[in-house]
């Protein structure tokens, strides 16, 4: 998401100049490159149950819970209370009534009893690139590594299952999205990976926990050639959804990508649980990737927290805080996070995404991948039509400019972000 500073600065002066006359000139947009998207909001009106979920709004963003059960009005609380406003598949014995009586979506992987207009869409499958492997074989009908998934065992059958587990779910005019593993983001070629991200959904996701999984670290020294201490990262996360966008547009379909991101110990293998400031971190690097929602897998198979619902359970508090206060934000940011971004300046060590929302421009950043810590300077018009102030979104504190049109901000840790607001036009 990058563009000459130089550029950037003459684009939004411009923008600054025509405001200032009156006339609204379809500024960045004619003049900034922007970023491909899939449509935002817009992508869901040609599926009527999301539609008519207020899937379309810009007020919308997904936030999302992983395999939860619904069985009791207080489920319900407590998961909207969160800020939870879907839920990616439910267990057999909840109640899909539930789910669309509190005007909450879902996407699941089979109808349940009951299920009616909350169900706007279907899972097709979950990790079949991991356990199938990217190939046609026979499959068995398995779906975990517990039993052979593919026969002869040597073949490679993920796509038979795609197919086939596709072709079981109702032929309707619901979404479809599937989630996938390490096979797409490291183990197979991109060409293997692009067929299971492109050929079977209309949104996507991979999941891979990169604060917690015991295996990951020397899977990217073997796959990804990365340094261990490049692993356990924010900026991973938004690497995961870089890696889906550039299989995603191998073809002239483009499709949203949701963020997974863990908030506890997923396996009790793993031996470490993620903390709040890493699932913030995660989630902010997601979205700065362009993810177009969020789901947290609160399952935690920790010593210090076993539960099915790290969200529900007391000894979740202080995740569930924290968790609150970070989908607040999103929810506040849901407009801004809902328009097509543009590429940004080079700013060495950050990733950047630059959007337009309303009168102001939004810069968001943090730390990339390996990057040290420390200050960071940006450029914006020199004479830009504001109060030589940047707002620092959530951070109740502004920035002054630089007669140059510059402002610097540090970062001290690796999952750290900031949210830049700059008024464009007169002050």
């Amino acid at each position: 998401m990058r563009l000459p500073p130089l550029l950037l600065s003459a684009v939004l002066a411009l923008s600054a100049c025509t405001a200032s006359a009156g006339t609204d000139l379809a500024p960045l947009e004619a003049q900034l490159e922007p970023v491909p998207w899939e449509g935002g909001p817009g992508y869901y009106e040609r599926f009527p149950a999301a539609a008519k979920a207020g899937w379309t709004k810009p007020s919308f963003f997904l936030v999302g819970v992983w395999y939860a059960s619904v069985r009791t009005q207080a489920d319900v609380d407590q998961d909207q209370a969160a800020g939870i406003n879907t839920y990616v598949e439910l267990t057999g014995d909840s109640d899909p009534r539930l789910v669309r009586r509190n005007r909450m979506s879902a996407l699941l992987g089979r109808p349940l009893p009951g299920h009616g207009e909350e169900t706007v869409g279907w899972l097709v499958g979950t990790e079949a690139d991991m356990w199938g492997g990217p190939g046609e074989g026979r499959w068995t009908g398995g779906t975990s590594f517990d039993r052979p998934a593919c026969v002869p065992r040597s073949d490679r059958c993920g796509y038979t299952a795609m197919k086939t587990l596709a072709d079981r779910l109702p032929d309707d005019d619901r979404m479809r999205y599937a989630t996938f593993g390490k096979g797409v983001m490291y183990w197979h070629s991109s060409e293997q990976a692009a067929a299971f991200v492109n050929d079977y959904t209309d949104a996507v996701s991979t999941s891979l926990y990169w604060y917690t999984d015991h295996a990951a670290c020397d899977e990217v020294e073997r796959f990804m050639h990365l340094l261990a201490s490049q692993c356990r990262l924010a900026a991973n996360y938004g690497a995961t959804i870089a890696r889906q966008r550039a299989l995603d547009e191998r073809d002239d379909r483009l499709q949203p990508i949701y963020a997974i991101v863990e908030l506890g110990q997923p396996r009790a293998e793993d031996g470490r649980a993620i903390t709040p400031e890493q699932v913030s971190g995660a989630v902010m690097s997601s979205l700065i990737h362009e993810a177009r929602g969020v789901v947290y897998l609160d399952h935690s198979a920790g010593r210090a927290c076993r539960t099915l619902s790290l969200l529900r359970a007391p000894c979740g508090a202080r995740m569930r805080a924290a968790v609150t206060a970070l989908n607040r934000r999103i929810r506040d940011l849901a407009p801004v996070l809902n328009t097509q971004s543009y590429r940004y300046g080079d700013v060495r060590g950050v990733d950047t995404m630059l959007k337009r929302h309303d009168g102001h421009a939004y810069l968001f950043a943090m730390p990339e991948r390996g990057a040290s810590m420390g200050p960071r300077t940006f450029t914006i018009p020199a004479n830009l039509s504001t109060a030589r102030e940047v707002e620092v979104l959530f951070e109740d504190r502004k920035l002054s400019l630089g007669a140059d049109g510059r402002f610097t901000d540090s970062f001290d840790s690796e999952g750290a972000y900031h949210i830049y607001k700059i008024r464009l036009g007169e002050a």
